[in-house]
């Protein structure tokens, strides 16, 4: 078995649905925005143009509740070729303006984990959005104490990875990337040459979803956050 000894230095965590809850929020918005629009389309229909406005305009708007917002209202003009009301039109800009003020339910597990790996490791915030929303949520989670530094980027990639843990710790061969996007958080960092802990969230954005790496001697899946220190005792 691949292990990593005393070798690992430098933990990376996620920090939307892998913290703390973030995607519920997304989920009730969408709900809200296709009861606006009932009369033009169905809910399903809805969902499905909105997320081809999300993956169009990622490179445009990049990820986080701006992006969201613009991309709702982009299919609202688009499903009422353009005879959308101002009303429902400022109805959308309210529901954005709600998710940025969204309380901050930090996940089970968390502060403990991350309390038992404070001082062992060298611990990095490592998440991707809007910088103001990002740093917020962080704020207002109680959690920033215990990070050694916050990274908040445009996207994560396997050069993101190596950059991150390059500045804050011992390259990326020295370190762990812990997160519930298999695709932003797991990949990557495995091509990087880390190690990838995939913890699933109960709702995933259908942009953030990837087939599990199993094969992979770096790739490891949780339950839930509460086993990851076992999981690095383990291997260690």
């Amino acid at each position: 078995m691949t292990q990593f000894g005393d070798s690992l230095t430098a933990i990376g965590f996620d920090a939307d649905d892998t913290l703390w809850q973030n995607e519920q929020y997304y989920r009730l918005t969408e709900a809200r925005f296709t009861a606006l629009l009932a009369e033009h389309a169905a809910p399903d229909h809805l969902s499905e143009r909105l997320l081809e406005a999300e993956k169009r305009n990622l490179g445009h708007y990049g990820f986080g509740i701006k992006g969201f917002t613009l991309s709702m209202i982009e299919t609202a003009i688009e499903v009422t070729e353009g005879r959308v009301p101002a009303s429902v039109i400022a109805e959308i800009l309210g529901a954005g303006r709600e998710l940025l003020r969204h309380p901050i339910e930090v996940l089970p597990h968390a502060r403990e984990t991350l309390e038992s790996l404070a001082g062992r490791y060298r611990m990095v915030l490592i998440t991707k959005g809007d910088l103001f929303d990002q740093e917020r949520k962080l704020a207002q989670s109680g959690l920033g104490e215990l990070f050694d530094a916050v990274e908040i980027v445009s996207d994560k990639t396997a050069d993101t990875y190596e950059q991150v843990f390059a500045r804050h710790g011992d390259g990326a061969a020295r370190s762990m990337m812990v997160g519930n996007s298999l695709k932003s958080d797991v990949l990557p960092a495995l091509a990087a040459g880390a190690w990838g802990v995939y913890v699933p969230h109960e709702l995933t954005w259908a942009v953030e979803q990837a087939p599990p790496p199993a094969a992979d001697a770096r790739f490891r899946q949780l339950a839930h956050l509460g086993e990851l220190l076992e999981l690095i005792d383990d291997l260690g």
